[in-house]
């Protein structure tokens, strides 16, 4: 049969609808549905990029030489009364006050934070840090997989398309390898893309009209596109947030909001994985109000926003945010702060020993401090992410997710 040739624009713009509308219903998605029949624990990871200054997010005011080493941006500590001071957590430690709306997540012990984590490797570069974290291996830029790709793939069997998913414009590092991961920039769009199978199936649906129905129906690329008819029927996008939530208009809070799309929908979703950037703070950091402060503040918001929106979802779920490194601990000279090691994460949700930091406190006295300037590292980031890993997905040896690592201590922050 003879077909209409159309422009690599239109065919763009149909997306995947249009090759759905061409292939027959497929046994992959019996497999899908049987699988959507019971709930999952999900694993949400997010980084923040550029590197985030854990000691103004979450703030260790009872350091005695914190507020002396950031004459113009240190955290006021609390004091009943000021909107603008960190809000206490332990008697020693506080979130910024833009965080605020997480204080609820604590004071449920749903939120953890382990503090001084990050990498054991020495680099201040955004680019090296980062891939160092997403593909779990410190120092080796070789490493061709990332980390929760490696999670995905030493589950059982795939049964679901969405088992492993990225929301933004591309898959990250830490989600590429064989673990069949898809990248969607929208659910209205079903714009999937990134691996190499998404990439394949793309490159076949541009040549639909060059190519027999047969040629492109096949292997990998006939998966991807039946994900995106399972999508479209499972018609997530659709569900409104519930129990009035609401997500900022923000990337950060738009990404968040579907994948709790994804969550709700019951199509398989294991492991999703979000980014926001901008914590690169060199200039004009800012204290209680600023730059970094109206990052913070979406971000609390797009956590309790998305927390509010499952409910009693959370249970199934939780929420990881890393970063690739911390910032100096002294201010600079034009009041922000430069290229640190260490910094804190959160971890939110079920299952999560909150109401607690974790982690030992290096001090930021001078001679303590990592070359003298930045936080030490006392939690190498892997221990934090293979405990996640281990008890969210059910891995039984979750030190082999990171090669050439031979494991360290447990935190002890999930039951």
């Amino acid at each position: 049969m003879t077909m209409p040739m159309l422009t690599r624009r239109a065919l763009l713009k149909g997306g995947a609808c249009a090759l759905a509308a061409v292939a027959a219903p497929p046994r992959f998605l019996a497999r899908a549905a049987l699988a959507a029949d019971a709930r999952r624990k999900v694993l949400v990871a997010v980084f923040q990029r550029g590197a985030v200054d854990g000691l103004s997010m979450v703030v260790p005011y009872g350091d005695r030489d914190y507020a002396g080493a950031r004459a113009s941006i240190a955290i006021r500590a609390p004091q009943a009364g000021d909107a603008g001071a960190a809000v206490d957590l332990d008697g020693f430690f506080g979130l910024h006050p833009a965080l605020a709306p997480l204080a609820a997540l604590w004071q449920s012990r749903t939120l953890a934070v382990v503090h001084a984590c990050g990498s054991p490797d020495t680099t201040r570069s955004h680019f090296d840090a980062q891939d160092y974290m997403e593909s779990g291996t410190p120092g080796v830029k070789s490493t061709p997989d990332g980390w929760l790709a490696r999670a995905a793939v030493t589950q059982p069997s795939p049964t679901s398309p969405f088992r492993a998913v990225a929301l933004g414009p591309t898959l990250p590092r830490a989600l590429r390898g064989d673990a069949g991961a898809i990248s969607l920039a929208s659910l209205d769009r079903f714009d999937v893309r990134a691996t190499s199978e998404a990439a394949a199936a793309r490159q076949g649906f541009e040549s639909l009209y060059a190519q027999s129905v047969h040629d492109l129906l096949h292997g990998t690329g006939r998966e991807t596109f039946e994900a995106v008819r399972m999508l479209k029927r499972a018609n997530a996008s659709r569900l409104a947030p519930a129990n009035n939530a609401e997500y900022p208009r923000s990337r950060l809070g738009q990404s968040l909001r579907q994948i709790a799309q994804l969550i709700r929908a019951d199509v398989g979703l294991e492991i999703a994985f979000t980014d926001a950037d901008g914590w690169d703070t060199h200039v004009g950091q800012g204290a209680e109000q600023g730059q970094l402060a109206a990052r913070l503040r979406d971000f609390g918001a797009s956590l309790t926003a998305f927390t509010q929106d499952l409910g009693d979802r959370m249970s199934d779920v939780i929420v990881l945010t890393m970063s690739e490194f911390g910032r100096t601990v002294a201010e600079n000279g034009n009041r922000g702060t430069d290229h640190g090691h260490a910094t804190a994460m959160l971890l939110l949700g079920g299952g999560v020993r909150g109401g607690k930091v974790y982690g030992r406190w290096p001090g930021l006295a001078r001679e303590r401090l990592y070359e003298g300037r930045d936080l030490a590292v006392t939690t190498d980031f892997r221990a934090l992410f293979a405990e996640v890993a281990g008890r969210q997905l059910g891995i039984a040896n979750p030190v082999s997710l990171f090669p050439g690592w031979t494991g360290g201590p447990q935190l002890g922050v999930l039951s």
